[in-house]
């Protein structure tokens, strides 16, 4: 099995990797995932009881929205090859992703949520490859798991805190307003991006890079068998609510609909901790380890907890342990992917590995959750776990052959 393990690993001191470039990079994740919750956490009440829309809308919203991210990811990632641009997508995109959610508190109608979380979706796909490959120029190559297992983790954190500062600002001021007060945050991030792109003085090092979409270039060799693998996984990476949806159905019986609401959405919560939890251990395996052995690991752990979604009955601590793996899978995975790739793609088209990366996501996310839900509907839970499952075995496969 290959690895990105870099030769000096463990030779810089141990808190050598936390830069102040790291911290602020860390410091945008968590405020921009907090600003972002909020919104996120409301639309559904926001566009069905304030705005009247039939919950249809939400899906289409949703679906279009991860659509124009997918496909911005891989243009963001051009911009991001060029050191020049790198600094000011990052920042221009946090603000902008802030603003244009922020004002879905004032519309009237669902059509305007659409445009609006469209576009906001669409400059947060533009900026996520210049963030990731940002991130790598303000840490030592021989530190980058831990540099993105502390980015994730704060990100995961923020996860955690979203929602509940949208459950209290709905108590003081209400669904719009508190949609309204999500910039705040949103542009605090923006600012702590803004201070990263200062502490890489590595960025004017570099010569300017011309705009052009790279795909064939970081589909070939190491990186390419990267991410290929990292498609598999992401085709069985579904998103978090199948895994609420699971735990509600099989719960309801014995608790009640309510009840059993309640509960998956606290084990909703133990996922996201194991996640952020489980982040910065992730980036220090990485790191001595390499990223393709500690993505191997995330993907066992989904693997082993998909199968028990499949077969899971309505017990709360056997779905808490699969909660927490879960969560522990994502937690390893997102590190390994993303140290893997800043370690295994040339300098110059690090942008662009990263922008093929983050479009594999989003779209292998989106097909996952589609397939899956048809599964669900049309055969039953148990098949679309399988199913999920399947793609995790060859996710394993594509990435422990052994390199040519």
């Amino acid at each position: 099995m290959s690895s990105s393990r870099s030769s000096a690993a463990g030779s810089s001191p141990p808190t050598s990797w936390l830069t102040r470039g790291v911290a602020a990079i860390g410091g945008a994740s968590f405020l921009d995932d907090v600003g972002q919750e909020v919104p996120t956490a409301l639309l559904p009440a926001f566009l069905t009881s304030t705005l009247g829309a039939p919950a249809a809308a939400l899906g289409a919203i949703e679906g279009i929205a991860n659509g124009f991210s997918g496909v911005a990811r891989l243009a963001g990632g051009a911009l991001a090859d060029d050191p020049g641009r790198r600094g000011t997508t990052a920042v221009g995109g946090y603000a902008a992703t802030a603003v244009l959610t922020s004002v879905i508190g004032v519309t009237t109608a669902a059509w305007q949520v659409g445009v609006l979380r469209t576009a906001a979706w669409t400059t947060r796909g533009l900026r996520s490859p210049a963030r990731d490959a940002l991130l790598a120029d303000v840490v030592p190559a021989e530190a980058y798991g831990r540099a993105y297992g502390f980015e994730r983790a704060l990100d995961n954190l923020g996860a955690i805190v979203g929602p509940l500062l949208a459950l209290a600002l709905v108590a003081v001021v209400g669904v719009r307003t508190a949609i309204l007060v999500s910039v705040v945050p949103g542009l605090l991030a923006a600012l702590a991006m803004l201070a990263a792109v200062r502490f890489a003085p590595r960025l004017r090092e570099r010569a300017r890079q011309p705009f052009r979409i790279r795909i064939r270039p970081v589909m070939q060799g190491k990186l390419g068998r990267l991410l290929a693998g990292v498609s598999a996984f992401e085709l069985g990476n579904v998103a978090a609510t199948l895994l609420i949806l699971r735990a509600t159905e099989l719960l309801t019986p014995a608790r009640g609909h309510d009840s059993a609401v309640k509960v998956a959405l606290l084990l909703y919560a133990s996922y996201n901790l194991t996640a952020t939890l489980s982040s910065v251990p992730a980036g220090r395996a990485t790191d001595r380890r390499g990223g393709v052995r500690v993505l191997v690991a995330g993907v066992v752990a989904f693997l082993v907890a998909y199968t028990g979604f499949a077969f899971a009955g309505a017990g709360v601590l056997p779905l808490v342990a699969l909660f927490a793996l879960a969560g522990v899978g994502i937690g390893l995975a997102e590190t390994a992917q993303r140290a893997a790739v800043a370690a295994l793609a040339p300098p110059h088209l690090r942008g662009s590995a990263f922008g093929a990366l983050a479009a594999v996501q989003a779209f292998g996310n989106l097909a996952a959750s589609a397939v899956a839900g048809g599964l669900w509907t049309l055969v039953s839970p148990r098949a679309a776990f399988l199913y999920l499952a399947g793609w995790m075995v060859v996710s394993a496969i594509v990435l422990a052959r052994p390199a040519r």
